[in-house]
């Protein structure tokens, strides 16, 4: 009978592996028959031959006792997959990756060009290796720099052993970390939460719950006061908060028993207090999104005096001013100030990973009750050893001290500018803003992309204005390298 080498495979091949033999011997003799078949059979095409060749091989390695555990269950093993991988991957420009974006992303952000790869420290690199200086810190997520190797190892550390577990049973980490964090800022409870617009949602949530339990507001007639000009997010309730139309135009109807007054006018802010209905007031102590707008001095103390004399809970959104940005922990330490509320976010992981939380005393946290606020990731191991690694790179790199005597020789820098062209410095510490006069030659937009060709990363805000926020690890050296682009990409103009 003629045979090829199919034939071989279902009459000789197959039916042995198929029985289970295991010796190597037995392999052997399989392989010399093939072989002998082969030399019969040597008019097949040579790429057949080798296809035959492959599928032998294989046959006989799962017939050998000695073999791993990818080969019985038929995976290629991990390196022969990341070599696979390797080859096949094409390294993409940065035109490339903002196509895709297009393409495939919703368009619901306005991107610097630039296509960013690798993080360490203060510096970013983009795909085609180019290095910036950050001076957005991910809206100052990245305090701690990017990468913090200690907060990278708490990550993969924790990632390894637990992730989540959901408040569904208890965890041997939430309970390190709520010690930690109240203790440090001096407060009863938290509340962790995962993102920034989540923690600002909590804090009105506790704060109507509280005016119904404890203040005594007739029930759903609470109403928050919120200053013109904050952000908080793009939830519905913090676009219900907003006066600004990029923010809220569109999505109507908005909630309800929210009332704003100007920012910085504590008169406004007593005549609305006047509603006993009142329950709290939630402001940004320096205001990040609308151009680090910094308040007359005194300001938060006369708002801690109104919000005692009126009964009314005191929310600071510490979520991009607070962990040290603005030279002190929190910037309502700059007034020596308590809030009844503290909202945290951003640098509370790193950048590492999304965490927020509410900070607060008994007579408000404990108005919530078992199953009427939650997430399934708030609270969870690997947000819970990040939080803490955070905060200990904080305190223990002095970022608050470092960013209030960087903030100082930035600003001086940056106020030799000239004033026809960059018509205010503002900010504290390692927060701060330049407001440029908008002409046909130049604007906001158009002198970041110049500071990114010169090797810094910035984003306007507000069209006119540049937000300057770089990690708070910073160096004097850095910093005086940095302040000279800015000079000199504001007098290329």
């Amino acid at each position: 009978m003629k045979m090829n080498h199919y034939s071989v495979l279902h009459t000789v091949v197959l039916p042995h592996a198929l029985t289970g033999f295991t010796t190597k011997a037995t392999s052997l003799c399989l392989l010399g028959k093939f072989l002998v078949f082969r030399v019969v059979l040597h008019t097949l095409a040579e790429a057949q031959r080798i296809a035959m060749k492959c599928m032998l091989t294989h046959l006989t390695r799962w017939a050998t006792p000695t073999l791993s555990r990818a080969a019985h269950s038929g995976m290629r093993s991990s390196s022969t997959v990341a070599s696979c991988t390797k080859r096949d991957e094409v390294a993409l420009s940065s035109e490339d990756i903002f196509s895709r974006e297009e393409r495939y992303g919703a368009h619901n952000y306005h991107p610097l060009p630039v296509a960013l790869h690798r993080g360490e420290g203060v510096h970013v690199w983009d795909v085609e290796g180019r290095r910036y200086y950050d001076f957005l810190s991910a809206y100052s997520a990245v305090n701690q720099g990017h990468c913090h190797p200690k907060i990278v190892a708490a990550l993969t550390g924790q990632a390894s052993r637990l992730a989540l577990t959901s408040r569904a049973f208890y965890n041997d980490v939430l309970g390190e970390y709520e010690e930690y964090i109240t203790s440090l800022f001096g407060y009863s409870k938290v509340l962790p939460m995962n993102t920034g617009v989540e923690g600002g949602e909590t804090a009105c949530k506790l704060a109507r719950k509280w005016a119904y339990c404890v203040k005594g507001v007739p029930q759903y007639q609470a109403k928050i006061v919120f200053a013109e000009g904050n952000f908080w997010g793009r939830t519905m309730a913090a676009i219900s908060s907003s006066n600004d139309p990029s923010s809220y135009e569109g999505f109507g109807p908005f909630m309800p028993g929210f009332e704003l007054v100007p920012y910085n006018d504590i008169p406004a802010l007593e005549k609305a207090f006047q509603d006993p209905n009142v329950a709290a007031f939630m402001v940004e102590p320096i205001q990040g999104e609308a151009g680090v707008v910094v308040p007359d001095a005194g300001y938060l103390c006369k708002v801690r005096e109104l919000c005692t004399k009126y009964n009314v809970l005191f929310i600071a959104d510490e979520v991009q001013t607070g962990l040290a940005r603005t030279g002190r922990r929190l910037a309502v330490d700059h007034e020596e100030v308590r809030p009844d509320l503290v909202v945290l976010g951003k640098a509370l992981s790193g950048g590492m990973y999304p965490v927020s939380a509410v900070l607060c005393d008994d007579e408000v946290m404990l108005t919530i009750k078992p199953g009427e606020h939650g997430s399934t990731y708030g609270g969870n191991p690997l947000a819970c050893r990040v939080a803490i690694s955070a905060l200990q790179v904080m305190e223990e790199e002095k970022l608050a001290e470092n960013a209030a005597e960087m903030g100082k020789i930035l600003r001086a820098e940056l106020n030799k500018l000239p004033k026809e062209i960059v018509t205010k410095v503002r900010g504290k510490g390692l927060l701060n803003a330049i407001v440029i006069k908008e002409t046909k030659d130049y604007n906001a937009w158009r002198v970041c992309l110049r500071l990114r060709d010169n090797g810094l990363l910035a984003k306007p805000t507000h069209g006119h204005i540049i937000r300057l926020a770089p990690p708070l690890i910073i160096k004097e050296d850095e910093i005086r390298e940095c302040a000279e682009i800015i000079q000199g990409t504001v007098l290329s103009f």
